[in-house]
């Protein structure tokens, strides 16, 4: 399965969101952002490869639902409305991570 992490700068929850579950059995996970500077930045080819396209805000969804409408067709975009307000692997984002993503992908 792949995951696709989508937060703005890729430099904080879906750079976390890629270390936690890439050590998930099956699972091979990239994280990006929505900003021209971010690490990586999202693309259609990130949209295509991924089996579900995970946001942290509704702004980040707003974005690429506009940008990438074609590459979204029969893909799951999900929200799971996580703020910019944690460090890297902040152990409160990390288990607020995993909470959030099993309720839309099975492991």
């Amino acid at each position: 399965m792949n995951l696709l992490f989508v937060c703005s700068e890729n430099r904080l929850r879906s750079p976390t969101a890629e270390e936690v579950f890439s050590k998930y059995p099956g699972v091979s996970t990239i994280g990006a952002g929505t900003n021209a500077d971010a690490e990586t930045t999202v693309s259609g080819d990130l949209i295509e490869w991924a089996d579900v396209v995970l946001v942290m805000e509704k702004s980040h969804r707003n974005k690429i639902s506009k940008k990438y409408k074609e590459q979204l067709k029969g893909k799951r975009l999900v929200c799971l409305d996580i703020p910019d307000i944690y460090a890297r692997m902040d152990p409160d984002l990390v288990k607020l991570l995993e909470a959030r993503v099993k309720r839309y992908v099975r492991f």
